[in-house]
């Protein structure tokens, strides 16, 4: 957090004092080389003391992204201030005529002050993302929205800024505690239609965090897009290579979406039960979606044919060794997850000794998430009734612990949002958080 934001605001105040001085030299003392040279020595100067109030940001792109909102707030309350200032002092109490070239020069401080402002918000914030940005190219150009939207650059800048440094300071205070390093390492089991990429981690910034705070991170690595079973093979492969690799005798299985639902098999089919210590499972699809069910059965054989075909051979390109799309899909629906939880139950799932948990989240409405998940949330609660998008409130619940999340900000918890996929800081839920909290608990539990 900022050592005391009541520098800025002193900051602030003495910048617009000293524009206003610079500028009432020129327009009422007259242009001349002395005046326009100090008019720029004091913008020079305003611009740079900003820099001198950034000393508990902790990384050169958060004091950055902090440096263009303090220009672009200045730009807002110098400017605004200015010109009510000169419009008063020229026509009601001097009245005298405008002075243009002290306008110009005004009007080229302000410009200065804009656009260094919104080219190194654009350049450092992580969170305006591709959407604020693009509408503040395109609102910059209408009278008025351009103001709404150029507050909201501020407020996000401002947000981020603010969270980030705390959450820093947050993980320095409590470093030496380690307060996620537990006993077995984590293998975190990633769902359909991802893999776990070195250059974009399905994960978000969650597994950054919880190393931050001790833990050990390993990833299952299975197909991203195959049967339960194939994948589940392969979650017992990378869990035996974890082993080897750390010399531990277990493993902690965090698993998102159909991730849940291979690290279950895995567990129960392939030998691996005396391996895991605990499972935990994130928006898992425990009972299927019903709406899976009624795509496959009313989209047309030869339309499956083709998006099966386009994406195996993606997937194929990206790293999967043998991709099947519509395996992948047919073990996602109510009926195939009836199935298997039959077969798993007259087996036994040899859960005996496994700590196990569920969560799972709500978006509350289709606005509330990202796309495409707001366009597929109506269509799965006609289904699946209350949801995160892709999978129903009753699907989620498994093990002897169950934690549902919802969200009383505006901004609903979708099913990307619970692995953090558009980095997003959403206005009460911190994802990472969330996770650092999860793990130090196993952790307090002995795992």
């Amino acid at each position: 957090m900022l050592k005391n934001f009541s520098e800025l605001k002193l900051l602030k105040a003495a910048v617009l004092l000293v524009q206003l001085t610079s500028l009432n030299l020129c327009f009422f003392e007259g242009i001349s080389v002395k005046n326009v040279f100090l008019c720029v020595f004091l913008f020079v100067v305003s611009m740079v003391l900003p820099f001198f109030c950034y000393k508990k940001v902790p990384s050169f792109r958060l004091k950055m992204c902090a440096y263009g909102k303090t220009m672009l707030e200045i730009f807002t309350l110098s400017s605004t201030l200015t010109f009510l200032y000169q419009v008063v002092w020229l026509f009601a109490v001097k009245k005298q005529a405008l002075n243009i070239p002290a306008l110009i020069i005004f009007i080229i401080g302000e410009t200065v002050f804009f656009w260094t402002g919104m080219i190194t918000v654009y350049i450092f914030s992580e969170q305006l993302g591709l959407k604020k940005r693009f509408m503040g190219i395109i609102c910059g150009m209408l009278p008025v929205v351009n103001l709404f939207c150029l507050a909201d650059i501020m407020k996000t800048c401002s947000s981020e800024v603010k969270l980030e440094s705390e959450k820093h300071w947050l993980n320095e205070s409590r470093k030496n505690e380690k307060i996620c390093k537990t006993k077995y390492p984590i293998l975190l089991v990633h769902g359909v239609f991802f893999r776990d990429w070195n250059h974009f981690n399905y994960w978000g910034r969650v597994p950054a965090e919880l190393i931050k705070n001790g833990a050990s991170v390993f990833y299952g690595g299975q197909e991203s897009a195959a049967s339960v079973e194939k994948c589940a093979a392969q979650v017992a492969e990378a869990i035996d290579n974890v082993l080897e690799k750390t010399g531990a005798q277990k493993v902690n299985i965090i698993a998102h979406s159909k991730g849940g639902l291979d690290s279950r098999y895995a567990i129960a089919k392939f030998g691996i039960a005396d391996k895991v210590a605990s499972i935990t499972t994130i928006n898992t699809p425990h009972r299927g979606c019903f709406f899976a069910d009624y795509l496959l059965k009313k989209i047309d054989q030869a339309v499956k044919n083709t998006i099966a075909n386009s994406y195996n051979m993606a997937a194929r390109a990206l790293g999967d060794k043998n991709p099947d799309f519509m395996e992948a899909v047919t073990d996602l629906t109510a009926d195939a997850c009836k199935k298997r939880n039959e077969l798993l139950s007259k087996d036994g799932e040899c859960l005996e000794n496994i700590y196990c948990q569920s969560v799972g989240s709500e978006m509350a409405k289709a606005k509330s998430g990202r796309f495409p998940l707001n366009l597929s949330y109506d269509f799965v609660k006609h289904f699946d009734g209350r949801n995160d998008g892709l999978v129903g409130e009753d699907s989620f619940r498994w093990g002897e612990d169950y934690t549902f999340l919802t969200n009383t900000k505006k901004r609903g918890i979708s099913h990307a949002d619970m692995i953090d996929l558009n980095r997003e800081n959403i206005e009460g839920f911190d994802v990472r958080e969330f996770y650092v909290k999860l793990v130090s608990e196993l952790k307090n539990k002995g795992m």
